[in-house]
Protein backbone atom coordinates (compact mmCIF):
# COMPACT_ATOMS: atom_id res chain seq x y z
CA UNK A 1 0.00 0.00 0.00
CA UNK A 2 1.14 3.29 -0.75
CA UNK A 3 1.82 6.41 1.05
CA UNK A 4 -0.50 8.32 0.13
CA UNK A 5 -3.14 4.98 1.27
CA UNK A 6 -1.66 4.79 4.39
CA UNK A 7 -4.01 4.41 7.66
CA UNK A 8 -3.83 8.54 9.42
CA UNK A 9 -6.71 8.13 11.49
CA UNK A 10 -10.55 6.61 12.63
CA UNK A 11 -13.50 8.94 13.30
CA UNK A 12 -16.34 8.03 15.35
CA UNK A 13 -19.41 9.60 14.17
CA UNK A 14 -22.40 9.84 16.29
CA UNK A 15 -25.85 10.57 14.34
CA UNK A 16 -29.48 9.29 15.26
CA UNK A 17 -30.66 5.87 13.59
CA UNK A 18 -32.78 7.88 11.84
CA UNK A 19 -30.36 9.92 9.63
CA UNK A 20 -29.91 7.90 6.28
CA UNK A 21 -27.79 11.16 5.14
CA UNK A 22 -24.79 11.71 7.16
CA UNK A 23 -22.83 8.21 7.17
CA UNK A 24 -22.77 8.40 2.99
CA UNK A 25 -22.07 12.12 2.99
CA UNK A 26 -19.39 11.37 5.18
CA UNK A 27 -17.85 8.83 3.12
CA UNK A 28 -18.06 10.74 0.29
CA UNK A 29 -15.67 13.75 1.78
CA UNK A 30 -13.64 10.90 3.50
CA UNK A 31 -9.93 11.12 2.32
CA UNK A 32 -7.52 8.10 1.82
CA UNK A 33 -6.43 6.26 5.28
CA UNK A 34 -9.03 8.29 7.04
CA UNK A 35 -12.45 5.87 8.25
CA UNK A 36 -15.15 6.61 9.65
CA UNK A 37 -17.04 4.77 12.27
CA UNK A 38 -20.73 5.38 12.75
CA UNK A 39 -22.31 5.09 15.93
CA UNK A 40 -26.08 5.41 16.50
CA UNK A 41 -27.98 7.84 18.56
CA UNK A 42 -31.58 5.67 18.67
CA UNK A 43 -34.89 7.67 18.46
CA UNK A 44 -38.41 6.22 16.82
CA UNK A 45 -39.39 7.57 13.59
CA UNK A 46 -42.47 9.13 14.92
CA UNK A 47 -44.50 11.77 12.71
CA UNK A 48 -43.44 15.36 13.46
CA UNK A 49 -46.72 17.40 13.06
CA UNK A 50 -46.12 20.24 15.68
CA UNK A 51 -43.61 22.01 17.46
CA UNK A 52 -44.08 19.86 20.67
CA UNK A 53 -43.37 16.59 18.49
CA UNK A 54 -40.27 18.67 17.48
CA UNK A 55 -39.15 18.86 21.06
CA UNK A 56 -39.88 15.41 22.03
CA UNK A 57 -38.03 14.45 18.93
CA UNK A 58 -35.25 16.50 20.09
CA UNK A 59 -35.17 15.40 23.63
CA UNK A 60 -35.17 11.69 22.83
CA UNK A 61 -31.87 12.35 20.37
CA UNK A 62 -30.26 13.76 23.49
CA UNK A 63 -31.21 11.00 25.93
CA UNK A 64 -29.45 8.61 23.22
CA UNK A 65 -26.06 10.81 23.54
CA UNK A 66 -23.80 9.05 25.66
CA UNK A 67 -24.63 5.54 24.79
CA UNK A 68 -24.38 5.55 21.14
CA UNK A 69 -20.98 7.58 22.41
CA UNK A 70 -19.95 4.56 24.20
CA UNK A 71 -20.47 2.27 21.66
CA UNK A 72 -18.28 3.89 18.86
CA UNK A 73 -15.22 4.18 21.76
CA UNK A 74 -15.01 0.85 21.36
CA UNK A 75 -12.82 0.88 17.92
CA UNK A 76 -10.99 3.51 19.81
CA UNK A 77 -11.48 6.12 17.43
CA UNK A 78 -8.77 9.30 17.20
CA UNK A 79 -11.94 12.29 17.02
CA UNK A 80 -15.42 12.14 17.41
CA UNK A 81 -17.92 13.98 14.99
CA UNK A 82 -21.42 14.58 16.34
CA UNK A 83 -23.91 14.21 13.16
CA UNK A 84 -26.07 16.07 14.33
CA UNK A 85 -26.77 19.70 14.25
CA UNK A 86 -29.50 20.78 16.18
CA UNK A 87 -27.95 19.23 19.34
CA UNK A 88 -25.42 21.94 19.31
CA UNK A 89 -27.52 24.55 19.59
CA UNK A 90 -30.55 23.57 20.84
CA UNK A 91 -30.63 26.13 23.62
CA UNK A 92 -29.24 29.21 21.62
CA UNK A 93 -25.75 30.51 21.17
CA UNK A 94 -22.50 28.34 21.88
CA UNK A 95 -23.77 26.94 26.06
CA UNK A 96 -25.36 23.85 24.72
CA UNK A 97 -22.45 22.73 23.16
CA UNK A 98 -19.97 23.56 25.18
CA UNK A 99 -22.15 21.14 27.82
CA UNK A 100 -21.94 18.31 25.42
CA UNK A 101 -18.53 18.67 25.06
CA UNK A 102 -18.17 18.50 29.21
CA UNK A 103 -20.70 15.79 29.14
CA UNK A 104 -18.32 13.76 26.70
CA UNK A 105 -14.95 14.42 28.44
CA UNK A 106 -16.10 13.63 32.35
CA UNK A 107 -17.44 10.15 31.07
CA UNK A 108 -15.05 9.42 27.73
CA UNK A 109 -12.04 11.39 28.30
CA UNK A 110 -10.64 14.78 26.53
CA UNK A 111 -10.50 13.00 23.27
CA UNK A 112 -11.30 15.55 20.56
CA UNK A 113 -14.77 16.25 19.38
CA UNK A 114 -16.00 18.45 16.22
CA UNK A 115 -19.95 19.98 16.57
CA UNK A 116 -21.56 22.06 13.94
CA UNK A 117 -21.68 24.70 16.51
CA UNK A 118 -17.81 24.85 16.29
CA UNK A 119 -17.50 23.76 12.52
CA UNK A 120 -19.93 26.39 11.23
CA UNK A 121 -18.45 29.30 12.55
CA UNK A 122 -14.59 28.46 11.37
CA UNK A 123 -16.48 27.58 7.99
CA UNK A 124 -17.74 30.78 7.88
CA UNK A 125 -14.44 32.73 8.69
CA UNK A 126 -12.61 30.95 6.45
CA UNK A 127 -14.70 31.82 3.90
CA UNK A 128 -14.58 35.48 4.85
CA UNK A 129 -18.09 35.91 5.93
CA UNK A 130 -18.89 38.46 8.37
CA UNK A 131 -21.97 40.30 8.69
CA UNK A 132 -25.34 38.85 7.15
CA UNK A 133 -26.07 34.65 6.67
CA UNK A 134 -29.73 33.05 5.80
CA UNK A 135 -30.57 29.85 6.58
CA UNK A 136 -32.52 26.50 5.43
CA UNK A 137 -33.19 24.01 7.97
CA UNK A 138 -35.59 21.00 7.96
CA UNK A 139 -36.84 22.14 11.47
CA UNK A 140 -40.27 23.39 12.74
CA UNK A 141 -40.92 27.39 13.99
CA UNK A 142 -39.77 26.04 17.48
CA UNK A 143 -35.99 25.83 16.12
CA UNK A 144 -35.87 29.61 15.26
CA UNK A 145 -35.31 31.53 18.81
CA UNK A 146 -32.31 28.72 19.04
CA UNK A 147 -30.81 29.19 15.72
CA UNK A 148 -30.96 33.15 16.08
CA UNK A 149 -29.83 33.06 19.40
CA UNK A 150 -26.71 31.27 17.73
CA UNK A 151 -26.13 32.86 14.87
CA UNK A 152 -26.09 36.13 16.73
CA UNK A 153 -23.25 35.18 19.53
CA UNK A 154 -21.25 34.67 16.51
CA UNK A 155 -21.83 38.54 16.07
CA UNK A 156 -24.01 37.95 12.76
CA UNK A 157 -27.40 38.90 11.55
CA UNK A 158 -29.42 35.82 10.52
CA UNK A 159 -31.56 37.58 7.22
CA UNK A 160 -33.93 34.95 6.64
CA UNK A 161 -34.30 31.71 7.61
CA UNK A 162 -36.59 28.87 5.46
CA UNK A 163 -37.94 25.93 7.82
CA UNK A 164 -39.17 23.29 5.66
CA UNK A 165 -40.88 21.39 8.63
CA UNK A 166 -40.43 17.61 7.60
CA UNK A 167 -43.10 15.35 8.55
CA UNK A 168 -40.54 12.54 10.55
CA UNK A 169 -37.13 12.10 11.15
CA UNK A 170 -36.76 9.90 8.00
CA UNK A 171 -38.97 11.84 5.95
CA UNK A 172 -35.98 14.79 6.13
CA UNK A 173 -33.49 12.81 3.80
CA UNK A 174 -36.61 12.65 1.40
CA UNK A 175 -36.67 16.14 0.97
CA UNK A 176 -36.61 16.47 -2.79
CA UNK A 177 -33.46 19.06 -4.45
CA UNK A 178 -36.58 21.10 -5.89
CA UNK A 179 -38.06 22.12 -3.00
CA UNK A 180 -33.62 22.71 -1.99
CA UNK A 181 -33.56 24.63 -4.74
CA UNK A 182 -36.35 27.22 -4.25
CA UNK A 183 -35.73 26.87 -0.23
CA UNK A 184 -31.94 28.61 -1.12
CA UNK A 185 -33.44 31.16 -3.38
CA UNK A 186 -36.26 32.38 -0.76
CA UNK A 187 -33.57 32.92 1.69
CA UNK A 188 -31.15 34.58 -0.92
CA UNK A 189 -30.31 38.29 -1.64
CA UNK A 190 -28.01 40.88 -2.43
CA UNK A 191 -27.94 41.47 1.30
CA UNK A 192 -26.75 38.01 2.00
CA UNK A 193 -22.99 37.04 2.07
CA UNK A 194 -23.76 33.06 2.68
CA UNK A 195 -26.15 30.54 3.03
CA UNK A 196 -26.15 27.62 6.03
CA UNK A 197 -28.37 24.89 5.72
CA UNK A 198 -28.63 23.44 8.98
CA UNK A 199 -29.97 19.53 9.69
CA UNK A 200 -27.57 17.11 9.34
CA UNK A 201 -29.82 14.20 7.46
CA UNK A 202 -31.12 17.19 4.79
CA UNK A 203 -29.31 15.39 1.46
CA UNK A 204 -27.03 19.20 0.84
CA UNK A 205 -23.62 18.64 0.45
CA UNK A 206 -23.56 18.38 -3.25
CA UNK A 207 -26.42 20.39 -3.60
CA UNK A 208 -25.13 22.90 -2.03
CA UNK A 209 -21.71 23.26 -4.44
CA UNK A 210 -23.86 23.41 -6.92
CA UNK A 211 -25.70 26.41 -5.84
CA UNK A 212 -22.70 28.24 -5.12
CA UNK A 213 -21.98 28.70 -8.79
CA UNK A 214 -25.71 29.80 -9.67
CA UNK A 215 -25.77 32.13 -6.50
CA UNK A 216 -22.76 33.61 -6.57
CA UNK A 217 -21.71 33.11 -3.00
CA UNK A 218 -20.82 30.42 -0.25
CA UNK A 219 -23.68 27.87 0.49
CA UNK A 220 -22.50 25.93 3.15
CA UNK A 221 -23.87 22.82 3.87
CA UNK A 222 -23.43 21.41 7.53
CA UNK A 223 -22.19 17.93 7.05
CA UNK A 224 -19.60 19.58 4.94
CA UNK A 225 -18.81 22.16 7.51
CA UNK A 226 -18.59 19.57 9.69
CA UNK A 227 -16.11 16.82 8.59
CA UNK A 228 -14.04 19.30 6.81
CA UNK A 229 -13.62 20.81 10.68
CA UNK A 230 -12.70 17.56 12.08
CA UNK A 231 -10.42 16.66 9.36
CA UNK A 232 -8.27 20.57 9.88
CA UNK A 233 -8.69 19.75 13.42
CA UNK A 234 -6.35 16.72 12.93
CA UNK A 235 -4.22 18.21 10.95
CA UNK A 236 -5.49 16.54 7.80
CA UNK A 237 -5.19 19.30 4.83
CA UNK A 238 -6.73 16.83 2.03
CA UNK A 239 -8.98 18.90 -0.05
CA UNK A 240 -11.88 17.53 -2.08
CA UNK A 241 -13.41 18.82 -5.54
CA UNK A 242 -17.45 19.05 -5.86
CA UNK A 243 -18.21 19.84 -2.48
CA UNK A 244 -17.86 23.81 -2.75
CA UNK A 245 -15.34 26.43 -1.87
CA UNK A 246 -14.93 25.17 1.63
CA UNK A 247 -13.49 21.79 1.24
CA UNK A 248 -11.76 22.74 -2.12
CA UNK A 249 -10.56 26.39 -0.97
CA UNK A 250 -10.09 26.18 2.80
Amino acid sequence: MGDTLAWRLKFGVVTPSTNTVVQPEYDDLRPPGVTNHIGRMHIADRPVDSDADFEAMMAGIDEALEDAIERVMTCRPDHLILGISAESIWGGGLAPSRAIAERVRRRFGDIGLTQAAQALPAALQALGVRRRISLVTPYFPVADPHIRGFVAELGLEAARLCHLSCRSPVLIAHTSEDDLRRALREVDGPDVEAIVQFGANLPMARLAAEAERWLGKPVIAVNVATYWHALRSCGIADRKHGFGRLMWEC
